[in-house]
C-alpha cells in the first residue's frame, strides 16, 4: 500500500513536469535541454528560500527562475539564432554553476528541520498533506495549462509549433511565441522541482540527472495509452503518463534483480519501448494489409 501511494504521490509531482516538457517537445515541436537545468534551478531555489523559513514564497520564486531560464534559451534561439539543442545545453550549463551557487556552494541542503509546505497544515497529518497537495497542485495547474493553451496566446503558440511559416505570415511574433512558451514551460518544470524538494525534504543537485528523460517517458507512455489526439487530451495523457511510468519504476526497482544503480538503465529503456509502439504497430497494420491483400488476390 505505501509502495502504491508513494507513486502516486511522485506521479503526479512529476506530472507537473511532464506538462512542461509536452510544451516543448509536442506543442513547439522543439527538444529542449534546458529542462535539467530549469529542475535543479526550481529544486534548489525552493530549498534555500524554505530553509530561510518563507515555503510558499519559494514555490513563487522557483517558478520565476524556471521561466527566466526558459526565457534565456528562448532568446538565445531567436534573437542570436543559436540551434535548439545548443541554446538548450547552454543554458543547462550555466544553471550548474547558478545552482551551486543558489545552495551556497554545497551540492546538496537538508530541510529535515524546515517548515515546508507540506507540514503548514495544522488540520491535517503531514502524511495526508503528501498526498492531498500533490492531487491539487497537479489538477490546477492541469486546468490552467489547458486553459492558456485554449485563449488566444495560446493558440498562436500552437500555430506556431504547426507551421511557423505561415504563422511568420500572419504577422504574429513568433519570436515572442517561442519565448513565451519556453517560459511557461520551465515554469513548470521548476515549479516541479521546487515541489520535489519540499516533499523529500532536501535538495540535491544530482537529482535532475536524467530528468529529461523521466519527462520524455511519461508524454510517450500517456500518448502510447491514449493516442494523440487534441491539445487537451495530450496534458491529460501526460499526467497519467506520469503516473504509469511511477508504478512500472517501483515495480521494476522492486521485484527486479537489477541493483538500484541501474534504474537509469531502466528508465532508458522504458522510454525506448514507449517510443516504439507506434512503429511497431505501424508495421503491423502494413503487414495485416499486406497479408489481406494477397489473400484477396
Amino acid at each position: 500500500m505505501k509502495l502504491l501511494i508513494g507513486s502516486l504521490q511522485l506521479g503526479l509531482l512529476y506530472g507537473i513536469l511532464a506538462l512542461g516538457i509536452y510544451i516543448s517537445f509536442r506543442i513547439l515541436s522543439i527538444p529542449d535541454l534546458t529542462t535539467e537545468g530549469s529542475f535543479a534551478f526550481g529544486l534548489s531555489v525552493s530549498a534555500a528560500i524554505t530553509a530561510a523559513g518563507h515555503p510558499v514564497l519559494a514555490i513563487f520564486a522557483a517558478m520565476a527562475a524556471g521561466a527566466l531560464a526558459g526565457s534565456v534559451t528562448g532568446l538565445l534561439q531567436t534573437r542570436f539564432g543559436i540551434h535548439p539543442i545548443l541554446s538548450g545545453i547552454i543554458t543547462m550549463s550555466g544553471l550548474y554553476s547558478i545552482n551551486l551557487a543558489v545552495l551556497g556552494g554545497s551540492p546538496n541542503l537538508s530541510l529535515v528541520r524546515a517548515a515546508t509546505l507540506f507540514k503548514l497544515f495544522p488540520f491535517m497529518s503531514k502524511n495526508d498533506a503528501m498526498t492531498v497537495l500533490p492531487i491539487a497542485a497537479a489538477l490546477l495547474f492541469l486546468t490552467l495549462v489547458i486553459l492558456f493553451f485554449h485563449t488566444h496566446v495560446g493558440m498562436c503558440i500552437r500555430a506556431v509549433g504547426d507551421n511557423e511559416d505561415m504563422v511568420r505570415a500572419s504577422s504574429i511574433n513568433v519570436n515572442a511565441c517561442k519565448v513565451l512558451s519556453f517560459s511557461v514551460s520551465n515554469a513548470l518544470v521548476a515549479l516541479s522541482g521546487a515541489l520535489i524538494a519540499q516533499y523529500q525534504g532536501y535538495a540535491d543537485i544530482s537529482s535532475s540527472t536524467g530528468i529529461l528523460v523521466v519527462g520524455l517517458a511519461s508524454v510517450i507512455i500517456g500518448e502510447a495509452m491514449f493516442g494523440r489526439r487534441s491539445v487537451t487530451i495530450g496534458f491529460i495523457s501526460a499526467v497519467a503518463g506520469s503516473l504509469i511510468y511511477r508504478y512500472i519504476i517501483a515495480l521494476a526497482t522492486r521485484y527486479s534483480p537489477l541493483p538500484a544503480y541501474m534504474l537509469k538503465l531502466v528508465s532508458a529503456v522504458i522510454v525506448a519501448l514507449a517510443l516504439a509502439i507506434p512503429a511497431l504497430r505501424q508495421n503491423m497494420k502494413e503487414a495485416r494489409q499486406k497479408e489481406g491483400g494477397k489473400a484477396h488476390a
